[in-house]
């Protein structure tokens, strides 16, 4: 796992956007991150946020602090309403049929 700063994050968010934008997926995971790469070293008293992303190929990753977190959280924004344009629209007609079926 390749650790990157916020900036570089993001760019290479996009460029896995880009790589699995007809077939495949991208994994994005978030969770507190206390700062810790052993047991024994101590908690950090500051906040810090774990930001994940995974394909098939690699996974990196980054973290934020507090301060940080509104300009990352606008310009995560940005790009997730921007590559989120491939999506399939979910077909419910099937879903009734079936309901239809079962109730019958």
């Amino acid at each position: 796992m390749v650790m990157l700063d916020n900036d570089g994050f993001l760019l290479a968010l996009t460029k896995m956007f880009q790589s699995n934008r007809s077939t495949g997926s991208v994994v994005i995971h978030m969770k507190k991150y206390d700062g810790r790469t052993t047991r024994r070293t101590p908690q950090s008293q500051d906040n810090l946020c774990l930001i994940r992303a995974a394909d098939n190929r690699s996974k990196i990753s980054t973290v934020l602090s507090n301060k940080e977190v509104t300009k990352f959280q606008m310009s995560y924004a940005t790009l997730l309403r921007g590559n989120m344009d491939a999506l399939k629209k979910h077909d419910k007609s099937k879903e009734r049929k079936e309901r239809k079926r079962k109730d019958l």
